[in-house]
């Protein structure tokens, strides 16, 4: 071996860049953000941020994400007040309330003066969470508030004197475009949109869209967006993940980086009548939703 090969072997070696570790990719297909850790709120006077969770569309996991969403904020220390403005009741049943057993439901307070808030609001089992329960009455409402005054803003001026409560209020919105979902949106401060992963309800999107843009314009103009939630997603699937896909690529970051997945663990919680956070707190399901409610916090808290 000649010299100058013994001074190639000894010469310090020049080590190779490393390579940058890959983004991890959540299921949308973007790299996850980072999201502080939620702290509780600061003491003192509260003013409530009020969010609608809308879909025209039923069976999207609307009352799911309401349900589980307040039940996990109210894990961060937060007083939540969960309004059931839907006439099935279906978020009363899933608190573990009969809603045919209740002698007062939102209802009376939109129609009746002489009812005080404070007779129909229910404590639920769950830390930190109470409850605006409804019923079947809650159906005729939307014919009987045609004849009011300023019928779209009477759930807001009701809330509105809530908003020293709570640190959180969610609104369950009914399945339709009509009188009571129009009185979410004027009521809140930003919606949530859950979208189950398939082509039918990706189509009725630009329909609600459209609807919350004329009550920015006429209504709320304080109103926004918050969010799209992909739920009832099945990995397993093509149609789920192209779905999923064209979500993103139509309304970019509005879409939540949190999506929800099928399991059976969902309908247990319904029949329980609990939050699958406390029903099965170490299942993807709860840990997907306290993931949500982080999320949630930091883009309220951005606005």
């Amino acid at each position: 071996m000649r010299a100058s090969d013994d001074a190639l072997f000894d010469a310090p070696q020049t080590p190779a860049p490393e390579e940058p570790e890959p983004e991890e990719l959540d299921l949308t297909g973007r790299a996850w953000p980072e999201l502080p850790e939620p702290s509780a709120p600061a003491p003192g006077p509260k003013r409530a941020t009020i969010l609608a969770v809308c879909n025209q569309k039923g069976g999207v996991g609307k009352t799911t994400t309401s349900i589980n969403l307040g039940a996990a904020l109210a894990e961060t220390g937060r007083r939540v007040l969960m309004v059931d403005f839907d006439p099935q009741g279906s978020l009363t049943v899933g608190l573990g309330i009969n809603p045919h057993a209740l002698e007062l439901s939102v209802y009376n307070l939109l129609l009746q003066r002489n009812v005080d808030v404070d007779e129909v609001i229910v404590e639920s089992d769950t830390d930190d969470v109470d409850v605006l329960p409804a019923n079947i009455d809650l159906s005729a409402a939307e014919v009987q508030l045609v004849s009011e005054v300023a019928r779209e803003m009477i759930l807001s001026r009701l809330l509105d004197r809530l908003r020293d409560r709570y640190d959180v209020i969610l609104i369950d919105a009914p399945p339709s475009l009509g009188l009571l979902t129009i009185n979410a949106l004027t009521a809140a401060d930003g919606v949530i949109i859950p979208l189950e992963c398939e082509y039918f309800a990706l189509r009725g999107v630009a329909l609600l869209t459209d609807t919350i843009s004329k009550v920015q314009e006429r209504l709320n103009p304080d109103l926004e967006i918050v969010g799209i939630l992909g739920t009832m997603f099945d990995s397993r699937t093509l149609h789920s993940r192209e779905v999923l896909q064209r979500v993103v690529e139509a309304f970019g970051d509005i879409v939540f980086h949190t999506v929800i997945k099928r399991t059976v663990k969902f309908p247990e919680t319904s029949a329980a009548g609990e939050p699958i956070t406390s029903y099965a707190g170490t299942s993807p399901g709860a840990r997907a939703y306290r993931t949500l409610a982080r999320e949630v916090l930091a883009r309220c808290h951005a606005r």
